[in-house]
């Protein structure tokens, strides 16, 4: 009686699984089937629309064509079997995106041969033969890759769930994506259980087959974390960052610890696009699956600001400034950030400027967001897209750091005040990098990687990412005694982080961003001052840039300017050496070449360079102590992984405090065609400082041409409202807020 009675109870429970099941629609992920009868509905009327929906449908003809292959995974990035499953994970996103749109059953049939296939093969598979990832998938040699595959497989499963029998969705969830799903999570905790852009693919992965399959428990899994589970909170993932340091895990807690109020990503832009789309196409499957949630609304909405932020943290050309681990030419270009401006127009304010982006990047996303993008664009409600100057705060309550973008007609400063940023994160604190009409004029030299390329590394990173690419002296920010900020030690780095001092771009003429460091060097303090300035007197507007050292003991003070160009000329001597050696032998160090050393005896050290048509001049408040060098990447380097390009160093030796204080001119062109150059000299005359206390510091500025402006910071209270009284060289000046400019 007894085994009859529990019998009836699976019966029941099963049938009572079933109904769960079946009273929800399918597709309800990302698209639904209100929103399917509207595209259907729309077809043939909306250009952008269908002008996406016809080059995908060739694209997949093509590609059905060709058959099917599932070959057993052997491969890193790069290698045929890697790209293979990541082509086929897309492709199966794609058809049951046809099939739901066109209504032609050719596409569900692909799907579903396809994944039939995979339910063959993955039972059996053994981890991934390659061993180097601290968390090894099946399909893919990560974890990471697995659950791309994941989130990119349940939007196709969704789309024929109801093409497929009840026996064949049984057979695909009992032995590919129940399992799958656990491989990612419970059989790799140090892969799943973490706040990083890889988890919150991991979460996404699981979160959407189960909301597919209707599983509370994959559901919680993906929200929450995997209950009740210890983890060491010393361990590193292959990056050098902790992988649960706090204990937190979840897709929540992967929103609410990495970004700001603001919608920073403390990975910086490049993972921020690489993480946007399993952060949104999730979010959006529980916003249709799961309305109860709020998901959009989830700290403050930081989801949809995210976007904004995302946005921002691009030049005029839509690539996206390279901080931390950043591969440069990553643009908004990239298909995640086709699903970022689709899904933030629909689920947003319907911002027109974001329809100018989508015109840009002349596709959408064939779903419910795609079609709203497409009819605004028809509708002619673009506009452009607008960037301004803005400050986005770092950390999970905007107070850890930030970074600060100055914009000034076609020119842009990038200042990085941010904490550390997680594993990718670099040891370059107060550092920035400076654009024109999105042409790098000092640049960061972002991640050593040659992603998805084989034949370098396996497409992974390289050596040199840790050896170069991360450490200080790799980017344009002070480097005391040789050695990296915070001992380039991320477990030191991670404690610590700058601090605003100000932001002010409220004068479009004088914009400023000003920052404290006191932890990567203990006993020194770095507090840097950037200014952005438009004046009468210069073609284009100047960037100033004044950097206060104070320290309790004597050092060595590198400041690098790595520029982008050829160099025209020098007021200085410097010596060529015959042999090439290394600046150094660690901390990145070993790694540029000394390719010239000279010194001055003016006041002003001045570099004239030329690139892509237009001149520019550093002009530097130098001493005849200080040593003047010439460098060039590559040193050590015989695998050639590293960009053979050119910086400057400005060395101040046997020093305790010290103030550097540097002016950038953009100015002139040059056409080879006319072979004409216009205005290819400095306007600069002499840059001094005139006042340098605790509490002010002054610069004057004077031109060829003989006029002189006095830029004036206060160190120690940067309030709008303040008023200060102080006297130079007999003469008083008097003036409200942080600074004097005039």
């Amino acid at each position: 009686m007894i085994k009859y009675l529990k019998t009836v109870h699976v019966f029941i429970c099963a049938i009572l699984i079933t109904l769960s099941a079946a009273a929800q629609e399918h597709p309800s992920l990302i698209l639904t089937k209100e929103g399917v009868e509207k595209i259907r509905a729309e077809l043939g009327s909306v250009p952008l629309f269908d002008a996406s929906l016809k080059k995908l449908k060739a694209e997949i003809d093509a590609e059905i064509a060709l058959g099917i292959d599932t070959p057993i995974p052997k491969d890193y990035s790069g290698g045929y079997t890697h790209v293979r499953h990541k082509r086929n994970m897309i492709v199966m996103q794609q058809a049951g995106v046809l099939y739901q749109i066109l209504d032609d059953e050719k596409y569900a049939k692909y799907v579903k041969d396809m994944l039939m296939q995979y339910e063959g093969i993955y039972k059996t598979l053994p981890l991934h033969p390659k061993t180097r990832s601290y968390a090894r998938g099946k399909l893919f040699w990560q974890c990471l890759n697995d659950s791309n595959w994941l989130v990119y497989v349940s939007q196709a499963y969704d789309c024929v769930y109801n093409y497929l029998s009840a026996a064949e969705r049984k057979k695909l969830e009992k032995n590919l994506f129940r399992p799958f799903a656990d491989h990612i999570s419970v059989d790799s905790p140090q892969f799943y259980q973490r706040v990083h852009n890889h988890s919150t693919w991991g979460n996404a992965a699981v979160g959407m087959i189960g909301l597919v399959m209707n599983d509370k428990e994959l559901i919680d899994r993906a929200l929450y974390g995997i209950p009740d589970l210890e983890m060491d909170k010393t361990a590193k993932d292959d990056d050098g960052g902790f992988i649960n340091k706090e204990g937190k895990a979840g897709f929540l807690a992967n929103i609410e610890e990495p970004f700001s109020p603001d919608g920073y990503y403390n990975e910086g832009p490049y993972y921020q696009r690489y993480a946007m789309y399993p952060f949104l196409i999730f979010a959006e499957g529980l916003h249709n699956v799961k309305p109860e949630l709020k998901i959009f609304e989830y700290k403050d909405g930081v989801l949809l600001k995210s976007i904004n932020a995302l946005l921002n943290l691009s030049d005029a050309d839509g690539d996206f400034f390279p901080l931390n681990d950043g591969q440069k030419g990553m643009s908004y270009y990239n298909d995640a950030l086709v699903t970022a401006v689709d899904i933030s127009y629909y689920f947003g304010n319907q911002d027109p400027g974001l329809l100018s982006i989508a015109e840009k990047q002349n596709k959408v996303l064939l779903d419910d967001s795609g079609l709203a993008v497409a009819l605004g664009v028809k509708n002619g409600k673009a506009k452009p897209f607008d960037k301004k100057s803005i400050n986005l705060s770092d950390g999970p309550n905007g107070k850890q750091g930030g970074v600060g973008i100055l914009r000034s007609d076609d020119l842009e400063l990038v200042f990085k005040y941010a904490a550390q940023g997680s594993s990718h994160g670099h040891y370059d604190k107060l550092s920035y990098s400076f654009y024109e009409n999105g042409n790098e004029v000092l640049q960061d030299y972002g991640l050593a990687r040659f992603v998805n390329i084989e034949q370098k590394g396996g497409g992974n990173y390289l050596k040199e990412n840790k050896t170069w690419a991360k450490q200080t002296i790799a980017h344009n920010t002070l480097v005391q005694n040789e050695k990296s900020h915070y001992q380039g030690k991320f477990d030191i780095g991670s404690k610590h982080h700058p601090n605003l001092y100000l932001f002010d771009d409220s004068n479009a003429d004088v914009q400023i961003v000003s920052a404290i460091e006191t932890n990567a060097y203990p006993g020194t303090k770095m507090h840097r001052t950037m200014a952005i300035i438009k004046d009468d007197a210069f073609e284009k507007p100047f960037m100033l840039d004044i950097l206060s050292v104070k320290s309790d003991s004597t050092n060595q003070y590198d400041l690098p300017f790595y520029f982008m160009g050829q160099v025209l000329n020098t007021n200085f001597e410097y010596e060529v050496p015959k042999t090439l050696e290394p600046l150094g032998s660690d901390n990145g160090y070993q790694h540029l070449w000394s390719e010239g050393c000279g010194s001055t005896t003016e006041e002003n050290t001045k570099l004239s360079w030329l690139d892509k048509g237009k001149f520019y001049t550093l002009t530097s408040a130098t001493s005849k102590e200080d040593e003047l060098r010439f460098v060039r990447i590559g040193a050590n380097d015989p695998l050639f992984n590293l960009r053979r390009e050119a910086g400057f160093i400005i060395r101040r030796k046997d020093t305790q405090n010290t103030l550097f204080v540097s002016a950038i001119e953009a100015h002139g062109s040059y056409s080879p065609v006319s072979e004409s150059a216009v205005n290819s000299n400095s306007s600069i005359s002499a840059l001094k400082i005139v006042l340098d206390t605790a509490d002010y510091t002054a610069i004057s500025i004077t031109t060829v041409k003989g006029t002189t402006k006095l830029f004036i910071i206060a160190n120690t209270n940067a309030s709008k409202e303040a008023t200060h009284t102080l006297k130079i060289n007999d003469k008083n000046y008097e003036w409200s807020g942080s600074y004097y400019f005039k």
